[in-house]
């Protein structure tokens, strides 16, 4: 077995997706000036949301939009503590992972009578796309054909949001309550409506994220799936200077890393060893680069008080 090869990137593509979908929800969150540490939360909502759908419905879109009600509907939460009722945006975020945590457990106790893990043979999840033309280039072919339709989602959500924050009115209105929100105010923009308005499609981004995971990945839910990939996109979404093409580099990078620890595991290195490799790489570039991503937030902060 090779280390590396075009599997590997293939893998690494796969894995990237929600990464990058939590990380532009995180984005958007960040350009209205709210720092979401929620993500982890909203993902797990949208993990378990996807399965309760396609467990009742049978349908795999359906659970796909049943992830990404659900995590709007946590989304909404954090909104409401951090907007209306002026909570901090740390504190609030960590009450919500902890929150959804608890419920899911809870949740599969009540729904599935299980502990630990769901799984039905008789679910389907997401299914494979295989690209016309582009399957039948040799490498190419190889590395983007073959993944399931959240995986293209992730990408072109990423390009969509660009064109989105950098060329359209709306974006802009975004980006100025970003950078002053007292500014933004004194224009006549509805910041309040702008910001609860990413947030909720934070939680659409966050919920599809979870889709993949339970649905694109595994069909299964078990408890805490994500396992810290909402942090990891936290640290993507910085170090992407909350900019989506820049989220994009970052993304795979850390996808590069998940898809390069499981690989490892077939090398008869100790799981616990290759499990770590994807939050190592995190510290070590929260260290190298902890305060890029984060000065236009500050700034934000800052200018509005």
């Amino acid at each position: 077995m090779e280390l590396f090869d075009y599997s590997l990137f293939a893998s690494a593509i796969r894995m990237v997706s929600p990464i990058l979908l939590a990380a532009l929800g995180g984005a958007l969150c960040a350009r209205v000036g709210i720092f979401n540490v929620g993500l982890e939360g909203l993902i797990l909502a949208g993990a378990f949301s996807a399965i309760v759908g396609n467990y009742y419905s049978g349908s795999v879109i359906i659970a796909v939009l049943t992830g990404a009600f659900g995590g709007v509907l946590v989304s909404l939460l954090f909104g409401l503590a951090t907007i209306k009722f002026k909570a901090n945006p740390i504190v609030a975020g960590i009450a919500i992972n902890f929150l959804v945590l608890g419920l899911t457990t809870f949740g599969l106790r009540a729904i599935f009578q299980v502990k630990g893990a769901f799984y039905d043979k008789d679910m389907t999840g997401l299914p494979k796309w295989d690209l016309p033309l582009i399957e039948n280039i040799p490498v190419v072919g190889n590395l983007l054909s073959g993944h399931s339709p959240l995986v293209y989602t992730a990408f072109i959500a990423a390009i969509l949001l660009y064109v989105f924050l950098f060329k359209t009115v709306v974006g802009f209105r975004i980006l100025a309550v970003g950078k002053n929100e007292a500014a933004a105010r004194s224009l006549g923009l509805n910041v309040t409506v702008l910001q609860y308005g990413a947030i909720v499609a934070s939680g659409v981004l966050c919920g599809l994220a979870g889709a993949q995971l339970s649905l694109g990945q595994v069909t299964m839910f078990t408890e805490g799936m994500t396992a810290g990939r909402g942090f990891i996109a936290l640290v993507a979404m910085m170090l992407g200077g909350s900019h989506p093409i820049g989220m994009i580099g970052s993304s795979l990078l850390f996808g590069l890393m998940d898809a390069l620890s499981i690989r490892l595991q077939g090398f008869s290195m100790p799981t616990q060893f290759t499990a770590m490799l994807p939050y190592v790489i995190t510290i070590i570039a929260m260290f190298f680069l902890k305060d890029r991503g984060l000065e236009s937030q500050a700034s934000g902060q800052q200018s509005s008080r």
